[in-house]
């Protein structure tokens, strides 16, 4: 008995090694295909536990998984030109999903790299002819939307010859190359000077024409203000007038005072003048009468009046400030 367990512990080995190498798991995320001796006998899609003929190493049945989600492949900085001849750099990605394994078997050896590759080249080209039909502006507006749609609609028989489905196609990103960047700018920037400076003429416009327009009024106010002002002077130089009137007639002599007064303070004001007058002269009557009245003149005796005409030149009637 003894001498048969390593008999034992050999054919239990042997069994457990034909067991795991017999069995394959598929996930939720994967499908399987099984080969033998390279050529696909069956297809696995749902997850579970599987079983094929053992000594993979001898190429008898060898299992190839392969990707059964949705994945993503971005192409960035793609060059297209639009229907005007201007340039955009436009960034995309593609979701899409292996849908025939057997055809993806064939076509691409079952590598995701050599499949995505190929569709980099197929939407490059579907991008180009896609923009090439628009103008400048479409990629920027809501057409944008049907722009992707035909891109994906383009793509699909391709993809469907390499056992792909195409899910999506979106346009993640869509601008100008640097000199298109430059010339919109120049373009952008001499419309909103032209557009600034028909508002600056137009501004200067009307403030010539407010201008004008304030300075009439200015006049016409000016004018009519002067015309009222004369009118107002003119009736207080009526009412000025009357008022001296009735002084003069209530108080003659009083008036006569007023004024010689008046005339006093005008004349004998601190401004540097000199007046040269007789003493005898009608402007100092008040000094000589407080009721300015002219007595009548003292006539000269016969034996002096010769003796006092030579006196007279010496007389300096003069009155000075």
């Amino acid at each position: 008995m003894a001498n048969r367990l390593p008999i034992f512990a050999v054919v239990a080995a042997v069994i457990l090694f034909l067991i795991y190498s017999s069995v394959f798991v598929v996930n939720a995320r994967q499908q399987a295909l099984v080969l033998r001796f390279g050529e696909i006998v069956d297809v696995k899609s749902e997850p579970g536990i599987y079983f094929k003929a053992p000594f993979s190493f001898f190429d008898a049945d060898t299992v190839q998984l392969i990707e059964n989600r949705v994945l993503r492949f971005d192409l960035d900085n793609i060059r297209v030109q639009v229907s005007g001849g201007k340039f955009y750099e436009v960034d995309a990605f593609i979701a899409y999903r292996i849908s025939d394994p057997r055809v993806f078997r064939a076509a691409v050896s079952g590598q995701i790299e050599l499949a995505e590759a190929r569709l980099r080249t197929r939407l490059d080209a579907a991008l180009r002819r896609v923009y090439g039909l628009r103008d400048f502006e479409a990629a920027l507006s809501e057409e944008r939307a049907v722009m992707m749609r035909e891109v994906r609609d383009q793509l699909r028989p391709d993809a469907t010859s390499l056992g792909l489905q195409i899910e999506d196609v979106r346009i993640r990103r869509t601008d100008l190359t640097a000199e298109v960047s430059q010339q919109t700018y120049d373009r952008m920037k001499a419309e909103r000077l032209a557009e600034a400076a028909r508002l600056r003429a137009r501004g200067n416009e009307a403030a010539q024409r407010i201008t004008a327009r304030a300075d009439r009024e200015v006049v016409e106010i000016v004018a009519e203000a002067r015309k009222e002002s004369e009118i107002l002077r003119g009736e207080g130089e009526a009412q000025r007038s009357a008022t001296f009137a009735g002084a003069y007639q209530r108080d003659p002599a009083f008036f006569d005072f007023y004024r010689s007064m008046n005339a006093y303070g005008t004349a004998l004001d601190n401004t540097g003048t000199t007046m040269v007058l007789s003493p005898g002269s009608e402007f100092f009557r008040f000094f000589r009468d407080p009721d300015g009245k002219e007595g009548p003149a003292k006539p000269a005796s016969p034996a002096t009046a010769p003796a006092a005409a030579p006196a007279a030149p010496t007389t300096q009637p003069s009155t000075g400030q």
